[in-house]
C-alpha cells in the first residue's frame, strides 16, 4: 500500500465532515425515538443497547487491571460479563457501575465526536470497539449479534455516500442517548414487583453499603444527563 493510499485512509478517517441540516438530525432523532419506544420495537433493538450494556462491564474490568473470562448475550436481551480478580474494591465496583450507564456514556462521546465533525471516526471506533468485544464473546447468539451490528457499520462506511453515513452515525447517536434511559426504568420497575434480586444496584449495594436505591437513582441522573447534554450537541445548541 503506497505513501498516498495510507494518507487518503487517515484524511478520511480522522478528518473532519460536514454536519448535516438540522432537519436530517430531528429525522434520526424521531426514528431512534421509535426503536426505543414502541414495546415491539424495542424487543428487537434492545440487544444492541445490551451489547453496550455488556461491552461497558468488559471496558472498565480491563481498564482496572481484572481478567476479563468472556461475555454472554442472550436472545431475551439480558447478559452476562465473567471476570476474575479482587472480589471487592474499586475495580469491582466501577466494573459492576458501568453497565447501566455505558449505552449513554458511548452515546454523549459520540455527539461529541459528531459535534466536532468526525462522522468516518465514529464508524470506524464503533466498528473497532465490535471487533474487540467479538473476541470475548462466549456463545452462539452473542456472535450473530455483535457480527451483524458491525456488518452494519463496515457496510455504511464503506459502501454509502456521505449523507447516508451521517444518517447513519446520528440515528445510532441518538439510539445510544434515548435507548440508554430507559433500562434503569424498566430495572426500577422489576424491583417494584419484587423482581431483579440479584441486579447490578443489588451488587454495588453488597460492595459499598450504599442501597441499591441511590445507585439506581445514579443510573437515572447519568443517563438522563447524557441523553440532554448530548442531544444539544446533536443539534448544534
Amino acid at each position: 500500500m503506497d505513501t498516498d493510499h495510507l494518507t487518503d485512509i487517515w484524511s478520511r478517517v480522522f478528518g473532519t465532515q460536514p454536519a448535516p441540516s438540522l432537519w436530517l438530525v430531528i429525522i434520526t432523532a424521531v426514528l431512534a425515538l421509535g426503536a426505543v419506544v414502541p414495546h415491539t420495537a424495542w424487543r428487537l433493538s434492545r440487544n444492541a443497547v445490551t451489547i453496550a450494556h455488556e461491552g461497558g462491564h468488559g471496558l472498565i474490568a480491563l481498564l482496572t487491571g481484572r481478567r476479563l473470562d468472556g461475555i454472554r448475550l442472550h436472545s431475551d436481551t439480558s447478559g452476562l460479563t465473567v471476570s476474575r480478580g479482587k472480589p471487592t474494591g474499586l475495580g469491582m465496583v466501577l466494573t459492576a457501575a458501568a453497565g447501566y450507564i455505558a449505552p449513554s456514556l458511548l452515546g454523549l462521546a459520540g455527539a461529541a465526536l459528531l459535534a466536532a465533525g468526525h462522522i468516518t471516526a465514529l464508524l470506524w471506533g464503533a466498528t473497532a470497539l465490535l471487533l474487540a468485544m467479538l473476541i470475548m464473546i462466549r456463545n452462539a447468539y452473542g456472535v450473530l449479534t455483535v457480527v451483524l451490528t458491525g456488518a452494519a457499520f463496515v457496510l455504511v462506511s464503506w459502501l454509502t455516500t456521505a449523507d447516508v453515513q451521517a444518517a447513519f452515525a446520528y440515528a445510532v447517536v441518538w439510539f445510544l442517548l434515548l435507548g440508554g434511559v430507559r433500562p434503569p426504568f424498566e430495572l426500577m420497575g422489576k424491583r417494584r414487583r419484587g423482581g431483579a434480586v440479584d441486579s447490578d444496584p443489588d451488587q454495588l449495594a453488597r460492595l459499598t453499603h450504599v442501597p441499591a436505591a441511590v445507585w439506581l437513582g445514579l443510573f437515572h441522573v447519568v443517563t438522563l444527563c447524557s441523553l440532554m447534554g448530548g442531544g444539544r450537541w446533536l443539534l448544534g445548541l
